[in-house]
Formats: structure tokens, sequence, C-alpha cells
């Protein structure tokens, strides 16, 4: 009976290990932090040295497609010795220090929920720098990711309701309920929310057939023509102005992921001839072949007094929420 015994004993050691695990997650702080700002936990005479100017040049570099330049992250940072208690609760962060190896981890909730800190370690300046370049792509991934899923979290607590987009177009997005519908029909949607500063954000869903856009060097040429033919003609515009894409500059090109198909992002700024009038845009053109079509999810701001980049992620948020039929 003694074997049977320490057996059953074993099973309830791990059963309660697991079970202590699980309540510990949940007593983890709420994490605190705007959007799309961080924190980097460095001694002080690294960050006013060359490590901090790299680490900066990654995490404050310019947003792409804003007509301004705006940063990734808006960044504070914090000398280890000060990082304890509330301070540790910073939805993102990024932990630099010299110690006995080198070492890069990314961890999800280490001190609070949702969390995601980035832990570099070397044993000099020079190795602290090397894995920052290393690894930067990685890890403002991460944050940005998580940074979009809490973005999503808010969005939610008051949705817009509305069937009629998932009618014509067949897919369905979470977006705040100060939204609005400004026109529907089988051919053109259009979404906007009123801002404070007397600025728009808006969404804009159609379709295109699946030979609208080419490959290779002729995709950005393709998408650019299809924007400017479409929303130019379909979104109203005082004294026969039309809303296109802004010919100084071409558009950022980038190979993304909707709802599990492939999609074009595109980034760029959109403009009104002769109105002074242009903002930011990002367009998605997702392939989805079992319709024969490229669905375009597009949300763009018009708001010249305001910062734009994170009224640009929300639309990003939003846009990314998509479940297509």
């Amino acid at each position: 009976m003694k074997p049977l015994y320490i057996a059953l004993m074993a099973i309830f050691f791990m059963a309660s290990c697991e079970e202590s695990g699980k309540k510990t997650s949940k007593l983890l702080p709420k994490s605190i932090g705007n959007i799309n700002s961080t924190q980097v936990v460095i001694e002080n005479d690294l960050w006013n040295d060359d490590v901090g100017e790299k680490i900066r040049e990654y995490l404050a570099a310019p947003v792409d497609g804003l007509p301004q330049e705006e940063p990734l992250f808006s960044i504070t940072q914090m000398p280890p010795a000060a990082y304890d208690g509330f301070a540790k609760t910073y939805r993102s962060f990024m932990h630099v220090a010299i110690g006995d190896k080198d070492t890069v981890s990314i961890r999800k909730n280490p001190y609070a929920r949702p969390q995601v800190g980035a832990f570099i370690i070397s044993k000099t300046k020079e190795g602290l720098i090397r894995l920052i370049e290393e690894h930067h792509e990685r890890i403002i991934a991460a944050f940005h990711a998580s940074e979009i899923a809490e973005r999503q979290r808010r969005i939610g607590v008051s949705l817009l309701k509305s069937d009629s987009l998932k009618g014509y177009f067949g897919v369905s997005l979470r977006m705040p309920s100060a939204y609005r519908v400004a026109l529907a029909t089988d051919e053109f949607y259009w979404l906007r929310k009123d801002l404070k500063d007397g600025g728009t954000t808006n969404i804009i869903v159609y379709e295109v057939p699946l030979d609208m856009i080419g490959k290779d060097s002729t995709v950005v040429n393709d998408i650019v023509t299809m924007r400017d033919s479409i929303s130019g003609n379909r979104l109203p515009v005082e004294d026969d102005a039309r809303f296109i894409t802004e010919e100084a500059y071409s558009p950022f090109l980038f190979a993304s992921e909707i709802d599990g198909k492939f999609a074009y992002e595109t980034k760029g700024t959109w403009e009104i001839k002769g109105q002074y009038m242009a903002g930011p845009f990002l367009n998605y053109a997702i392939k989805d072949e079992t319709n024969n079509r490229y669905l375009i999810l597009e949300g763009f701001t018009y708001a010249p007094t305001a910062r734009k980049r994170d009224l640009q992620f929300e639309l990003e948020a939003i846009l990314k929420s998509a479940k297509i039929q």
C-alpha cells in the first residue's frame, strides 16, 4: 500500500501546485499605461550613453505613414533602484542591464496582467547594443501586439451594433459605439466618428475583383489607382475636388494578415487638392479567394490640430478585428 500512498500524495501535491499557480496568476495586479507607451528600466548612465541612444532609435522611431513625425512609443525611463511596487505594473517595459551573461527574453505577465516585458542582459555596453540591434524587431512586434489587444479590449466596452455591413460585404468589425454609419450600400460602406476638435476618424469598406491588384512592382500603383478611383468617386467633397492619395510621397507597403487571410497593408497620406485638407490612411486589401475578390478595409483620419498616431492606431485595432464570412 505504501507505493500507492506515495503516488496519491504526489498527484495531490502536483494538483495543489497547479491550483496555487492559477491563483498566483489571478492575484497579479492589473497593468497600467496609456496606449503606445512603454517603460525602459535602465541605469541613468546607460540611458544617457550609446545604449539609451540605440533604444530610442528603435522604440521612438517615426511611425510610418503619418504626415507629421510621431514616435512609435512614448517612452519613460526609470533606474532599477526605483523600479518597485506600482512602477512594475506598466503594460509593456524593457529591462536593460549589465550582467554576467548575454541573454534576451520576452516574458508575458511577469509582474502584472496583461503585461509584456523584454529583458536584455549583457556583460558589456557593446553587448547590450548588439542584442538590441539583433532583437528589436521581435520586441517591438510583441509590444505592438499587446497594445492592439489592449485597444481592442477597450473598444469592446461599448460596441456599435450594426448588421448591415455584414449583410452587404460579409464582414463584421468590432468598433466603438461612437461611430455612426454615414453611407451604406452594397458597393461602398462608410462609418465615421466625430472628434472633439472638429475632425473625424473614418472607416470605408468595399470590394474589387482579384485581377485589379497585380503582383510585385505593380502592387503599390494598383492600390493607389484603386483607392483614388473608388474612394475619390464615392466620398463627398466640395467644389468638385477629389479625395486622393497624396502624390508627393509613395505609400509604405507591407505584407499582413487579417482573419487568417493574406492582405496588403498600405500606409500613406490622403489629400484634397486646393482645399488644404490631408491626413493619414491605413488600407488593407484582403485576398479573399473564397469570394473571388479583394475586400478593402481602410481607416483614415482628418484632424488638423491633433496628433494622429493613436487615432490611426485605434483604426488599425478595429480593422484587425475583422471576421470574414
